[in-house]
C-alpha cells in the first residue's frame, strides 16, 4: 500500500482532524504467490438425483463432476464438493453461473463451471417445496437446516468425494448456509462457506424497517419462489408421473399456506408483524455463534445499496466477536482481535448485481482451495480482513474493525434556514453547535405520497432496473445519483452543512436523533443521507426510517459513540414495544441510518432530508396508517430539544 502523499486539515464548519490522502487500496490480502488453476476439466451432469431427507421426504439436486475433456469418462482422483440449496428452481430458473466476475455471481442458482473446471464437484439442490423436491415450502423454515445438514453428509460420501464440503450461493441460498451450519455440529464435512448478500436479522433486514412493511419483501418472495414452485420440471425419467403429481400437490399447499397465512399476517399486523419467536429462530445472527464454535471459516461478499446493507457488516462484526470470546451483537473494540478465517468484501452494488466488475470467482476459488484443498492460497494470512469500497472515492480499502477506530462520531445539529439551494419546504442548515434559541422548529405533515425517483426504489427492487440497465448497455438511472426529486416531496425538509474545506470520510453506522410533536397517535421518519455537489447535484448515501410507536430503544444492544450518543440505537420491534404517540409532547426520536462508507470531496456538503414517507418501498399497516393519516409534525431545533445527526467522520485516507 502507498504512503500518505500529503497532509492536510479537513474542516466541517469548525471541526478540524487531521487527514492523510492514500491512494486506492486492493480488496483482498496478498496472494502469496498463488494463482488461479487454469481450466482443465470437462463437466459431466446427473440431473435430479433423488434425496432423502431424515423425515422421509425427498429432495432432488443435480451433480456436476469433473472430467476428462478428452475421454468424458470421470476425472481421476478424489475432489471436494461445493453445493447450493436453492429455493429458485436449479433447471428452469438457474443458469450455469458465468466464467468470470461480473453480475452472474448474484445468479448462483445452479453450476459453476469455473470451480468444477478445476477440480470441484458441484451439487444444486432444491430446498423442500421448491422446484422437484418434495415437502412443503415455509419461508426460512429451520427444517431446511436439517435438510441442509444431512445435504452436506450426503455430498461428502459422493463417488470420487474426498469429504470436504463447502457452501456458496447468494441471497435466500447465503442464509441456508448459515441455517445448514446451525445444524451440523463439530467435525462435520462442512470446511467452508462463501455467501454472497446474505443477512444478519431477516426481520430488520428486509422483511420492516424502523417498524414499516418492507412492501417489496412480499413481492420478491411470491415472484421469485412461488413461480418456480409451479414450474416443476418434467422428469419422469426420474421420478415417474404420479410422482410429479404428488410434488405438484404439496407445492401448491405451499403457495397457498403463504398467500393465506403468511402474507396476511405481516401485512395485517399479526404476530408476524412483530421481531419474536418466528423471526428469532430465522435471524442469522443466531446461528453465528455456531459456525464460530464449529470452526467454520466463511467470506462473505455484500454490498453498500443491497437489500442486506445493514445486515451484511453486522455478520462480519458478529463472526470476529464470536471468535474474539465477545458478544455477538457488540461494536467491535479499537484494539481487538481478528482473524483472516471470517472477512467481509462489500462493494457499490445491489443485490443482484454483487460483484460486478470484480472477479469473485477467482476469489471463490482462492476461498475453498484453502479449506477444501488445503492449498496454502495465503488469503487467510491477513490482518485486515475487511475490505470495504468507498463510495464517491471509487476506491477499494482495506481494514479491521467495525465501527472503525479512526471515525470519530460527530454531532450535527439541526439548524435554520440555508443557503444550500435544496427544493425542500426548509432548506435548514447543519451546525457543529446546537441553537441558542429557546423556540425554534420547521412544520411538516404526514404524507400517503413520496416522489419515487431516488435510490430507495431501485435499492429495494433488489437493482433489477440497475442490472438491466447494465446488461443493456443504458446510463444508470439518474433518480440514483441525484434525490432533489425525492427532496421536493410532500413534506420533505433538508439539513445541509456548508461546504467542506477539504475532503472527509463518512464510515460507519449512523443516528438520527429527531425532537418533534404530533397531532396525531403515531410518526413517520425518513432519514436520507447526500452528498451534495457544488452543481447542486444530491447523491444519495443511505437511509433509515422509524414508526414513532417502535421507538423504544434497548440501551444493552445499542451502540455508541465516544460521546455517549447512539451510533446505532436498536429498537426491540415487538408487541409489548409499541407505545402510542402522546399528541402535542414532544418525544425522542432516534432513527437507525444504515452503515455506509462515502467520500465527501473539497467544496462539497452532507445533507440530511427527512420525509413522512418513502413509497413504494415503505408501507404502513392499515391500523398504523390510521394512527398516522392527519398527522401535523413540529420538527424542534431549540436549545432544549436539539434535534442531531451523529455521524462518524474521518480523514479522507482515514481506512489507509
Amino acid at each position: 500500500m502507498v504512503r500518505a502523499l500529503a497532509r492536510v486539515q479537513v474542516a466541517v464548519g469548525g471541526l478540524v482532524v487531521l487527514a492523510a490522502i492514500a491512494s486506492p487500496a486492493p480488496a483482498s490480502a496478498r496472494s502469496h504467490g498463488w494463482v488461479p488453476e487454469r481450466p482443465i476439466y470437462g463437466i459431466s451432469e446427473q440431473h435430479n438425483v433423488p434425496v432423502t431427507m431424515p423425515d422421509g421426504t425427498v429432495l432432488r439436486a443435480n451433480i456436476y463432476r469433473p472430467t476428462d475433456p478428452r475421454t468424458g469418462r470421470p476425472a481421476a482422483g478424489r475432489f471436494p464438493v461445493v453445493m447450493v440449496q436453492t429455493p429458485y428452481g436449479k433447471d428452469t430458473v438457474g443458469v450455469a453461473s458465468g466464467q468470470t466476475g461480473g453480475p452472474e455471481a448474484a445468479t448462483e442458482t445452479a453450476e459453476v463451471p469455473y470451480l468444477i473446471e478445476r477440480g470441484y464437484i458441484d451439487v444444486v439442490a432444491e430446498v423442500r417445496g421448491t422446484g422437484d423436491s418434495g415437502g412443503t415450502f415455509n419461508l426460512l423454515d429451520p427444517e431446511q437446516g436439517v435438510d441442509g445438514a444431512a445435504l452436506v453428509r450426503w455430498a461428502a460420501r459422493l463417488p470420487g468425494s474426498n469429504g470436504r464440503v463447502g457452501l456458496y450461493g447468494p441471497s435466500y441460498m447465503g442464509l441456508d448456509q448459515f441455517m445448514t451450519a446451525a445444524h451440523l455440529g463439530p467435525h462435520s464435512p462442512l470446511k467452508a462457506l462463501f455467501p454472497i448478500v446474505a443477512g444478519n436479522d431477516t426481520y430488520r433486514d428486509i422483511v420492516y424497517e424502523g417498524g414499516l412493511l418492507d412492501a417489496e419483501f412480499d413481492i420478491a418472495v411470491v415472484t421469485s419462489i412461488f413461480g418456480p414452485l409451479e414450474e416443476v420440471n418434467p422428469v419422469a425419467e426420474s421420478t415417474g408421473p404420479s410422482n410429479l403429481l404428488d410434488v405438484e400437490e404439496q407445492h401448491a399447499g405451499g403457495l397457498v399456506s403463504y398467500n393465506a397465512n403468511q402474507v396476511s399476517n405481516i401485512e395485517l399486523g399479526g404476530d408476524e408483524s412483530y421481531d419474536g419467536a418466528y423471526w428469532q429462530v430465522r435471524a442469522p445472527r443466531n446461528m453465528l455463534a455456531t459456525v464460530v464454535k464449529d470452526g467454520i471459516p466463511a467470506y462473505m461478499v455484500g454490498g453498500w445499496f443491497d437489500l442486506y446493507q445493514r445486515g451484511g457488516i453486522l455478520n462480519y462484526t458478529g463472526l470476529q466477536n464470536l471468535w474474539d470470546h465477545r458478544p455477538v451483537g457488540a461494536p467491535m473494540l479499537a484494539h481487538q482481535r481478528v482473524t483472516g478465517r471470517y472477512q467481509l468484501l462489500y462493494g457499490p452494488w445491489y443485490h443482484l448485481t454483487a460483484g460486478d466488475d470484480y472477479d469473485i470467482y477467482a476469489l471463490e476459488l482462492r476461498w475453498f482451495d484453502r479449506w477444501l484443498k488445503n492449498e496454502p492460497t495465503g488469503i487467510d494470512r491477513t490482518s485486515t480482513p475487511l475490505h470495504l469500497y468507498e463510495l464517491e472515492a471509487n476506491r477499494w480499502a482495506n481494514a479491521s474493525r467495525w465501527p472503525l477506530p479512526q471515525a470519530k462520531p460527530t454531532t450535527l445539529y439541526l439548524g435554520p434556514r440555508g443557503d444550500s439551494g435544496a427544493p425542500s419546504l426548509n432548506d435548514g442548515s447543519l451546525t457543529l453547535s446546537p441553537s441558542s434559541a429557546p423556540s425554534a422548529s420547521d412544520e411538516t405533515f404526514f404524507s400517503t405520497e413520496s416522489n419515487p425517483c431516488g435510490r430507495s426504489l431501485e435499492q429495494w427492487g433488489a437493482g433489477a432496473g440497475a442490472l438491466a440497465l447494465e446488461e443493456g448497455n443504458a446510463p444508470a438511472d439518474p433518480c440514483t445519483t441525484d434525490d432533489r426529486a425525492y427532496e421536493a416531496s410532500p413534506g420533505a425538509l433538508t439539513y445541509t452543512t456548508a461546504p467542506l474545506r477539504a475532503p472527509v470520510l463518512l464510515a460507519g453506522p449512523i443516528d438520527a436523533t429527531i425532537y418533534a410533536t404530533s397531532t396525531r397517535p403515531d410518526v413517520e421518519l425518513v432519514a436520507t443521507l447526500e452528498d451534495v455537489l457544488p452543481s447542486g447535484q444530491a447523491v444519495p448515501l443511505t437511509s433509515g426510517a422509524l414508526l414513532g410507536s417502535f421507538r423504544q430503544v434497548d440501551p444493552a444492544l445499542s451502540w455508541y459513540g465516544a460521546d455517549g450518543r447512539f451510533i446505532l440505537p436498536f429498537h426491540p420491534y415487538t408487541q409489548a414495544s409499541v407505545s402510542a404517540v402522546p399528541i402535542g409532547r414532544v418525544v425522542r426520536y432516534d432513527i437507525e441510518i444504515f452503515p455506509t462508507a462515502a467520500l465527501l470531496a473539497a467544496g462539497h456538503r452532507l445533507r440530511l432530508t427527512l420525509t413522512t414517507a418513502d413509497i413504494p418501498h415503505l408501507l404502513a399497516s392499515p391500523q398504523q396508517l390510521d394512527n398516522l393519516e392527519g398527522g401535523i409534525y413540529s420538527i424542534e431545533r431549540d436549545r432544549q430539544y436539539a434535534s442531531y445527526l451523529e455521524v462518524p467522520m474521518t480523514n479522507a485516507g482515514g481506512l489507509g
